[in-house]
């Protein structure tokens, strides 16, 4: 759906009801759409009921990231166990990390949508991972070492492979170009691709700051050449940890305003389950 809707935003030409219509076509991510359209941070005491309502009062501008976090939340909220992540672990870092790669390229001409989604999903291939070796080798259970290769070493000695190869394996699978795939394959070592070298080293950075935001400062500082390649300094980069912690501390507070009770409710077409969110 990504790819989709960002071809739709990127065309002037395009209108806020083809998004709509595209929304609808997944019940999981619509269903998502709703629930965050009637939060507490958007509503204003009114609620809405429809997708159509749900992303004009997000609006044009918002609607991307509202979609993306949902499609994330359909692939990402769930335990990793040969990983030793629970789900709200790996859904915090995932949004950690889109936040913190949209405020470095901010700072650059880069596509913040663009930045904003491999941060988003440069986790996926771990999902995959997971579910394959769940099957096959339950017992297995990786260790996260240090940044920036955390399981890297470990996944490619046991299976051949690392999750950041299987993640743009499945991104293009999904239609992703490759502007969003190659940084997911080249995070863990984005000095070794030419090609798409700014946006794996801007992934690789905001893998860190999204660890420190969450973690403390407790990881080694970012190369100085990962740095330079992204024109951000040591300071600049301890600041946008700061940045990425308020932020992520605003979301929590939408995401638990977001809390809802469901209810069944009668319309012309039949009986339907109702998101209605606490005041």
């Amino acid at each position: 759906m990504l790819p989709k809707l960002k071809r739709l935003l990127s065309d002037s030409n395009s209108s806020l009801h083809e998004v709509v219509d595209l929304v609808r076509l997944d019940p999981g991510i619509a269903a998502r759409v709703l629930q965050i359209g009637n939060s507490a941070y958007y509503n204003q005491g009114l609620r809405c009921y429809t997708v159509d309502e749900a992303v004009h009062r997000v609006g044009y501008e918002q609607i991307y990231q509202l979609v993306s976090n949902a499609v994330a939340s359909e692939v990402l909220v769930r335990p990793l166990v040969v990983y030793q992540v629970e789900a709200d672990g790996l859904w915090e870092n995932a949004i950690a990390c889109a936040i913190a790669a949209e405020m470095i390229a901010a700072g650059l001409n880069i596509d913040r949508d663009i930045a904003y989604t491999i941060g988003l999903l440069h986790q996926v291939g771990m999902v995959a991972v997971n579910e394959w070796l769940e099957r096959s080798m339950p017992q297995l259970r990786f260790t996260r070492g240090a940044l920036p290769l955390e399981t890297c070493e470990e996944e490619r000695r046991l299976l051949g492979f690392h999750n950041g190869e299987a993640g743009a394996a499945l991104l293009r699978l999904w239609d992703f170009p490759a502007v969003m795939s190659e940084p997911v394959r080249w995070q863990y070592l984005p000095a070794a691709t030419a090609a798409h070298g700014q946006l794996a080293s801007l992934l690789n950075l905001a893998k860190w700051i999204r660890t420190v935001a969450i973690e403390g400062d407790g990881a080694r500082p970012p190369d100085e050449r990962l740095l330079r390649k992204v024109a951000i300094n040591t300071s600049r980069a301890k600041q946008l940890v700061e940045a990425v912690r308020a932020e992520l501390g605003r979301i929590r507070a939408i995401l638990g305003a977001a809390e809802s009770e469901r209810h069944v409710m009668g319309f012309p077409s039949g009986m339907r389950e109702v998101v209605a969110v606490r005041d």
